[in-house]
């Protein structure tokens, strides 16, 4: 396993302290925690924003397909 050095001011030193002891681990097991959770969020976020571009484009290609069906909506019903 390597090593990481890591400079943290006082209140931050105090804070991982405290979390660490209050989920009985060390501060290194949470450091490596919280960075691949961090990690899965920065994924989860780029998916997000993929599935929300591919709607976005699939919504205007249903609008597209919606309006030129709008025109035909009446056809061959005018002896009716």
């Amino acid at each position: 396993m390597h090593t990481i050095t890591l400079k943290a001011d006082d209140n931050f030193f105090t804070m991982l302290n405290e979390m660490a002891t209050t989920f009985g681990t060390s501060r290194s097991e949470l450091i490596r925690n919280a960075v691949i959770n961090y990690k899965e969020t920065l994924e989860k976020e780029k998916l997000k924003q993929q599935i929300k571009k591919a709607s976005l484009k699939v919504r205007k290609e249903s609008k597209k397909a919606a309006n030129e069906f709008e025109g035909t909506l009446s056809d061959g019903l005018g002896n009716v």
